[in-house]
């Protein structure tokens, strides 16, 4: 059955009196963007203080991912009987994720070869100065296979909830779920519990959307404010392939998982506009993530596969940034005239299926990530390194 005709049936089985137009959240929030776009372009010093309203917003968001995930994974693996069944919805959804942002990172690949948005521009590395992405460069320094896997087990239980971190969550989470299932008929109370702790931040969720539209307006009218729509018109080519390269990923690769999987891509969108608005307005994936695992409930998914699947992608299978990642690299080679083979690439896209599972578990992750995988290359590396006397180590030629 499809997501439109699941929708549909929901809506007949459960009448409600019809909504005026301005009390669908997506169109709120839609208006929002547009009022913030123009505060931050006419007004560029009033968008910039806007700023707090969209940081406040991500803040009460951000407060319930950690225990409505916990309540979500713990409830739903605790819950189920037969307890292999997880771990075969786990491993497929490893499997899944990595052959997705595979697709993501050659896609972007190819597309940056033959749209080369850096070619002509001809910058000296030397003449770059690096000094505001200092407190990147310092994290990238850290950032490793090993320190990613290392990350995910937490110091203390109650500091992974302290800094939110969704893998550290996830990994205690799991394991909690296996405990209280271990202790049957005893842990049913506790489970109990559990359910209605993870209602209850669902409604804490529904609270908080009602300031969403509030949010998306701080937000987007600072960064228009700040770095201004002028701003981007020379990296437009850059910026062109990147949501080209975004395009086709969504619509050919993953209309095609979904036509296999047997249902719309076009209905899921529309079943999801409210969220894809709020991270565009927010530019925070994360601020989507309460309400989307409680939406794919409502379509009828196990919570066990919900609280397992969706948390984990956050951090295993970020396909934009793995698009961003790979146009990106290539982009900086193409402008600083630096020449990179087809083995370099090939190893630089090695690299990056590694390093960018870890793009989540730190602020500004992607651009860490980045940073830290230019830096391995074995060839010439690149190193966005702000002690150094520029920008790039040698260049990018052998």
């Amino acid at each position: 059955m499809s997501i439109a005709t699941e929708a549909s049936l929901e809506t007949q089985a459960i009448p409600r009196p019809r909504k005026r137009w301005f009390h669908h959240l997506y169109l709120q929030v839609l208006i929002a963007v547009i009022l913030g776009i123009l505060l931050g372009h006419f007004y560029p010093a009033v968008g910039e203080a806007m700023k707090p309203l969209g940081d406040n917003f991500l803040k009460l968001i951000k407060l319930m991912i950690a225990p409505l995930i916990f309540c979500t994974v713990v409830h739903g693996i605790a819950s189920m009987n037969d307890i292999k069944s997880v771990g075969r919805v786990g491993m497929k959804s490893l499997i899944y994720f990595e052959a997705m942002t595979t697709l993501a990172l050659a896609i972007g690949l190819i597309a940056v070869n033959i749209m080369k948005p850096g070619g002509g521009m001809h910058i000296d590395p030397r003449t770059l100065d690096v000094s505001s992405i200092a407190a990147y460069t310092k994290a990238a320094h850290d950032q490793s296979v090993v320190g990613f896997l290392s990350h995910i087990i937490p110091t203390t239980v109650f500091g992974a909830f302290a800094e939110g971190d969704i893998l550290q969550v996830l990994f205690i989470s799991i394991i909690f779920a296996f405990a209280l299932q271990m202790l049957g008929e005893r842990g049913k109370p506790l489970l109990s519990v559990i359910d209605a702790g993870a209602n209850t931040f669902f409604n804490m969720v529904r609270i908080v959307m009602y300031v969403s539209p509030i949010g998306a307006f701080g937000a987007i009218a600072f960064t228009i404010g700040k770095y201004g729509v002028v701003s981007l018109s020379s990296y437009g080519q850059l910026l062109l392939t990147y949501y080209l390269t975004g395009l086709v990923f969504v619509f050919v690769i993953f209309g095609a998982v979904c036509r296999l999987a047997g249902f719309s891509l076009i209905a899921f969108l529309r079943y999801i506009r409210e969220e894809l608005l709020l991270v565009l307005g927010t530019s925070s994936s994360e601020s989507a993530l309460p309400r989307l695992m409680a939406k794919l409930e409502k379509l009828g998914c196990e919570k066990s596969v919900v609280g397992l699947v969706v948390p984990a992608g956050y951090s295993f299978n970020l396909d934009g940034s793995c698009i961003n990642m790979t146009v990106l690299a290539i982009f900086i080679a193409q402008a600083t005239d630096s020449t990179l083979s087809i083995g370099h690439q090939l190893t630089l896209l090695l690299v990056l299926l590694l390093t960018s599972k870890g793009a989540a578990s730190v602020s500004g992750g992607a651009f860490i990530v980045l940073a830290a995988t230019l830096s391995s290359v074995p060839s010439g590396r690149v190193q966005l390194d702000p002690h150094a006397n520029s920008c790039c180590s040698g260049s990018l030629k052998e």
